[in-house]
């Protein structure tokens, strides 16, 4: 068996799959599961900043009752039990994750505006965080705001937790950044010890009976990981001490490889998992594991990044190269 070991944000990982966030790392059962079937780590669901701000805001209020209305002035208010509001219970189900689980648990926090991120994140890695995965999901449509503008707003957020955390930072973008070589460039200037590429976009689906907006959840295929692999190819060759973790379109061990192949440092799965269960990571090991035994490798380290453009001179050149003999060999 080849050694599966792999470096990531300066942990040493068992195997170079990762849980992402989601329902699964949310839940004792689920997440032991992924654990005992071979998670490199697990990303537990992510803290949002909207949701920790307006539980603690309600809280807040309902402190100050006591204030505002006369007939509690000489009885105290109710004991009230604050595990469950804002950050609390994300604290709270980390501490259980790292009990229930020997593997790094990566604490996720969501958001997009400068605010309470450092505190936020200052809070899970105290609370045993091995990493914080810093997910700068946003849809900027304020018509005033320049793209220059909402970089330097993601690289203040990036600044300001990096200075109040001392375990690593990973970053995980969006697709649409018209130049993110030059924006990888400066996250990892910023602090960031690594990048997660890329977020997937849930948008609103239009219900053409009742006329109403809908959430639904769509999960990832295979087919988006071809974007994931052009930036981490281009990205391994300009930035060598970053790390970089594939996510969307990560369904079977040899997805997986590719993602490596081309310089990841890791592969994460979410959708793959939701699908097929927590026992799908064992399949996808096993996948990883046959195919570095039929080529003659013996571990993942001896692999990755063989095929990423660092032998290429201008990769920009090389990405248009092959969209072209794409485009002309379908004439």
């Amino acid at each position: 068996m080849a050694d599966l070991t792999t470096s990531y944000l300066g942990l040493e990982l068992r195997s170079p799959i990762i849980a992402s966030c989601s329902p699964l790392t949310g839940r004792e059962d689920s997440l032991l599961q992924l654990a005992e079937n071979g998670a490199g780590a697990v990303v537990l669901p992510s803290l949002f900043q909207e949701e920790a701000e307006a539980e603690e805001l309600a809280a807040s209020d309902l402190m100050d009752i006591g204030d505002d209305f006369a007939e509690f002035a000489s009885a105290p208010l109710p004991e009230i039990d604050f595990t469950d509001v804002g950050p609390a219970r994300h604290v709270e189900w980390l501490r259980r994750a790292k009990e229930l689980v020997q593997i790094p648990v990566i604490a996720s926090v969501n958001g997009s505006k400068v605010g309470d991120w450092a505190k936020y994140a200052r809070l899970m890695a105290e609370a045993g965080a091995d990493a914080i995965e810093l997910n700068l999901y946003s849809v900027n449509a304020d018509p005033g705001e320049s793209s220059a503008e909402v970089e330097a707003r993601y690289l203040e957020i990036i600044e300001s937790v990096r200075g109040r955390i001392e375990v690593p930072l990973a970053v995980k973008l969006s697709q649409h950044f018209t130049g993110l070589s030059a924006f990888a460039r400066r996250a990892d200037e910023a602090g960031a010890d690594g990048l997660v590429l890329f977020n997937r976009f849930y948008g609103a689906e239009i219900n053409l009976d009742s006329l109403a907006l809908e959430s639904r959840l769509a999960l990832s295929s295979p087919e988006e990981l071809r974007f994931v692999l052009r930036w981490i190819g281009i990205l391994r060759a300009q930035r060598p001490g970053l790390s970089l973790a594939a996510t969307s379109g990560v369904h079977s061990g040899l997805d997986a490889l590719k993602a490596l192949l081309v310089g990841a440092n890791v592969a994460c799965t979410a959708s793959a998992l939701l699908h097929n269960g927590p026992g799908h990571l064992k399949v996808m090991l096993h996948e990883l594991d046959a195919w570095l035994d039929e080529h003659d490798y013996e571990s993942v380290k001896q692999l990755q990044g063989s095929m990423s453009a660092a032998n290429v001179p201008d990769p920009g050149q090389f990405e248009r190269a092959q969209y072209m003999k794409v485009i002309t060999s379908s004439l």
